[in-house]
């Protein structure tokens, strides 16, 4: 893991003090609602719809057990809301919506499929505690608002996967250093969010993100990255383009550079919806290409490439990525997965799915990258409790060198199991609740907080994740239905990517009612969704509770239709829509149906 310089320890708890600072401020009434509004927010305070809400960077997913440690004192020791501001809201919420969900929960944290923490509960006089806590670990709120350059993120297997062409890590820190606090980029049209792969299949959804960056190697074997930019979610899903098929690594920030100031330039502020990235690429298309390649030209040529990075600088950072040691036994890679085999056979067959379905090869043939499933009934998608999160971390110093990962998909990766270790991770994970074998499958899936929690949803995300969940419990039937991506947003604005779900529900507000869009085929880009491309209506808005009967519906004609090994999504493609459209509109209740 990256090891802060004395530069950066020193930055975050600076900004920690500013802060308290601040908020005494507004709290002795020398700072307005208004003068104090977008301070905390450059910190990652918002105010939600029933309190404030505490977004955490995590660059690039990385996390130490110690960081986790102190996610986890945050969430027992702060996010604790008054006993009439719980009741309150969960009167107001459970008016809203007839369909019962899990209670409103506290003490916990939040995974987000941007590789954040956020909590929802903290109350803001306690703001300053917090950040001190924050960095005391190396940790922050810092651009997680704003219309700046965001968290970068990145493949929850970098540095690990076997398919991987260079680490992403090493460019995801120098781009994170590159973009802090910029004094030309904190002041955009609009958000501006960047993802970062180095691996053949794209794990980070990269073509989703207002820049995507793959690295590559031309036919030389030199390292460089492809360029797409303009990609994004919310009222208007598209693909990024991609502007350059390879740029020379060591000239990445000046392109950015070229990128931003254009965007920067020329992105409309008259109209908040008009505002991203994507926009201006899709209304401009050569024609913002080749401004960005005349800013970059002038940027080498007339100001000498400030932003090359240098190959010391380089090593520098990668230095910090080095894989641990770990004390392995003499026995071969071989001789230990044949263990594996034998235990999977004597012990369980739950064990041997998660395996299957947790598990994923490793550069060294010694190691597994293993998936912790936050994914069960009576919990949000991506949410923690402190105690999780305490036993995650004790997971993480026992069999993984004291690290993990936030994966876009809302779970928390180890990724330096030895592969003799796995029986007894699995038995330790499975006591805590962590091993259920459905990573990539229907439970598995992705969901925002919704209206629980979030001012600008329509609808909630929660009790409809809680009903498909209750439904889909049958491990037999999940593993029998195959990879299946499940996204769920309770708004336009996308935060639960349900665009790019092979199945997406998208809550909408009817005459102030909670009504849910369903989508069809969509795709992140991974292998096994294929060239990413944003799902299609299947018909009219459901309501909350039928949304379960309408995945049920299109569930059995997957199962009526596929052909031996086929995946749901490789069926919709080779099927068409018309008959999961069909079955979704047939599943209608007859009293939605006539209103």
């Amino acid at each position: 893991m990256y090891q802060y310089t004395d530069f950066d320890t020193q930055f975050v708890k600076l900004r920690a003090a500013q802060h308290r600072d601040q908020l005494e401020r507004w709290q002795a009434g020398q700072l307005s609602d208004d003068e104090f509004r977008p301070l905390r927010l450059q910190n990652g305070w918002y105010v939600q719809r029933y309190a404030p809400m505490l977004r955490v960077a995590v660059p690039y997913g990385e996390l130490s057990s110690a960081q986790v440690r102190v996610l986890a004192k945050i969430a027992r020791e702060y996010d604790q809301p008054t006993p009439e501001l719980l009741a309150e809201a969960q009167a107001t919420q459970d008016k809203i919506s007839p369909v019962p969900s899990p209670r409103m929960t506290t003490g916990y944290a939040h995974f987000t499929t941007r590789q954040n923490v956020q909590y929802n509960w903290i109350p803001l006089d306690k703001s300053a505690d917090v950040m001190d806590l924050l960095a005391s670990v190396h940790m922050h709120g810092i651009q997680t608002s704003g219309n700046c350059i965001r968290n970068i993120t990145s493949d929850e297997r970098a540095g690990i996967a076997v398919d991987e062409i260079a680490d992403p890590r090493p460019f995801a820190e120098i781009l994170r250093q590159w973009s802090t606090l910029h004094p030309e980029f904190a002041f955009l049209p609009r958000k501006f969010k960047i993802a970062i792969s180095g691996a053949r299949e794209d794990r980070a959804a990269t073509a989703w993100h207002d820049v995507g960056l793959h690295l590559i190697r031309n036919a030389a074997g030199d390292l460089g990255f492809r360029v797409l930019v303009g990609g994004g979610m919310g009222r208007t899903p598209v693909i990024g383009t991609v502007i350059r098929e390879f740029l020379p690594w060591n000239q990445i920030m000046n392109y950015l550079e070229a990128v931003v100031r254009v965007y920067n330039r020329w992105g409309r502020r008259d109209n908040i919806y008009k505002a991203r990235i994507k926009i201006l690429v899709k209304a401009e298309g050569q024609k913002y290409i080749d401004e960005v390649e005349a800013e970059y030209r002038e940027i080498m040529e007339r100001d000498g490439a400030p932003h090359t990075i240098s190959q010391a600088e380089l090593d520098r950072v990668t230095a910090s990525f080095v894989p641990p040691s770990l004390s392995c036994d003499r026995k071969s890679a071989d001789a230990k997965i044949a263990h594996i085999l034998r235990a999977a056979a004597e012990d369980d067959i739950e064990f041997g799915r998660w395996l299957q379905q947790n598990v994923a090869p490793h550069q060294n043939p010694d190691l597994r990258a293993v998936t912790l499933s936050f994914k069960r009934l009576g919990q949000a998608p991506g949410d923690a409790t402190a105690d999780q999160l305490d036993i995650a971390a004790n997971l993480a110093d026992e069999f993984s060198a004291g690290e993990l990962r936030v994966t876009h998909d809302q779970n928390l990766l180890l990724p330096w199991v030895r592969c003799d270790a796995l029986p007894e991770l699995w038995r330790a994970a499975r006591k805590a609740g962590f091993a259920r074998p459905n990573i990539r499958l229907l439970t598995d899936m992705i969901a925002c907080p919704g209206g629980d929690y979030c001012a600008l949803a329509n609808a909630r995300s929660i009790p409809v994740a809680a009903a498909i969940t209750e439904r889909y419990q049958d491990l037999d039937e999940l593993h029998d239905l195959g990879e299946i991506d499940l996204h769920i947003s309770g708004c336009i604005n996308s935060c639960g990517h349900h665009h790019s779900g092979h199945i997406g529900i998208l809550g909408v507000d009817k005459d102030g009612k909670e009504w849910y869009q369903v989508t069809l085929g969509g795709s992140d880009g991974s292998a096994l969704s294929g060239a990413p491309t944003p799902g299609k209506v299947v018909g009219p808005s459901f309501s909350a509770a039928e949304v379960p009967d309408v995945i049920e519906a299109v569930l059995d004609t997957y199962r009526a239709q596929r052909q031996d090994g086929e995946t749901f999504i490789g069926t919709l493609r080779r099927v068409g829509p018309d008959a999961f459209k069909a079955a979704a509109n047939a599943a209608r209740h007859p009293e939605a149906a006539a209103a």
